[in-house]
């Protein structure tokens, strides 16, 4: 392919190429896409031909992404993302109350902070469709890049995503925890821990380095998973404070000290530099709402961290601007 020319490809073929990259599989990506096997191996081996380069190979009994087919991936992604964002655009006419607005948020943040919002802005806004996807922090912010949702409700957004404005944040302390009677060593003790990609295991992770302890380590994937083998007496997790309030004043969950634990993950609210109209709307009834308890920047512009109070400060940080 001349690298002055712009492949022809077509939605169909993308969406095949991705389908058969995601499940290993033309058969279970047919059965997904609910077309036949063929028209998949077509719509592939057109969109390779389109490429001048075999984006899929096989493996075993299954097939898998070339070298090539994997320096691909991102961009298929991203063309279909913005496709999506252009149609939800495209589709709200001028009127946002008539729009979509696509929201990740990591499990924490959708379990704890999301829907009491969501309600009310539902109940305000009635005309909007809101899809919501939920998910570890890697995955939202895959999914950002991708152009596949408008706002991110997770941790801070790693310097590799582009276009990321964090328009307001909201404080998120994590805490160590355990059954209230179990008898705990920070050094040996089972710590229960979060699936990969989760932002909160991360922190452990560098917690139990800092601390210079190599304790048993349990994973149990899911956020509520780690709350409800905490409660069993499992071992110490390390959570959201907004996730285990409750269980700590009925007494089912007791803090557990760590020395110099000092540990603020701030939700940021994300969303592009120029987000689509229904999008802003969505953000601004979130700022506004009472129950939202988001921070905003001075004279409600984007957010620098000199705009946060200490005690959102992320800690281990240095106290500069960004």
């Amino acid at each position: 392919m001349p690298s002055s020319s712009v492949p022809a490809v077509t939605v169909a073929q993308l969406r095949s190429f991705l389908t058969v990259a995601t499940t290993g599989s033309v058969r279970q990506a047919a059965t997904q896409l609910v077309v036949t096997e063929s028209a998949v191996s077509a719509a592939v081996t057109a969109l390779s031909r389109q490429m001048g380069v075999a984006l899929i190979e096989r493996a075993g009994r299954g097939v898998r992404c070339s070298p090539a087919g994997v320096a691909f991936t991102p961009y298929a992604r991203r063309v279909l993302g913005l496709l999506a964002e252009g149609a939800v655009a495209a589709a709200a006419g001028g009127n946002p109350e008539q729009g979509t607005v696509r929201v990740a948020a990591v499990t924490t943040a959708a379990e704890q902070v999301l829907p009491a919002l969501l309600a009310d802005f539902r109940a305000e806004h009635g005309g909007v469709t809101v899809h919501l996807q939920v998910s570890d922090s890697t995955s939202a912010w895959s999914a950002f890049t991708a152009h596949e949702v408008d706002v991110v409700l997770a941790g801070r957004p790693p310097a590799v995503v582009d276009d990321a404005v964090t328009r307001a944040v909201r404080t998120n302390r994590l805490l160590a925890v355990s059954a209230p009677h179990a008898q705990v060593e920070l050094a040996s003790s089972t710590w229960l821990v979060r699936e990969l990609g989760s932002g909160t295991r991360i922190a452990l992770e560098a917690l139990l380095q800092a601390q210079e302890i190599r304790p048993p380590l349990l994973h149990m994937g899911s956020s509520g998973a780690v709350i409800a083998g905490a409660v069993a007496g499992l071992g110490i997790a390390l959570v959201s404070e907004d996730a285990v309030r409750t269980l700590l004043a009925e007494g089912a969950l007791r803090v557990v000290r760590v020395p110099d634990l000092a540990l603020v993950r701030p939700w940021h609210l994300v969303t592009r530099a120029a987000p689509t109209a229904t999008a802003q709307l969505f953000v601004r009834h979130l700022l506004a709402a009472p129950g939202g308890h988001f921070v905003v920047g001075r004279g409600g512009s984007p957010v620098r961290r000199d705009d946060l109070p200490r005690h959102l400060h992320p800690a281990g940080e240095a106290r500069s601007g960004g």
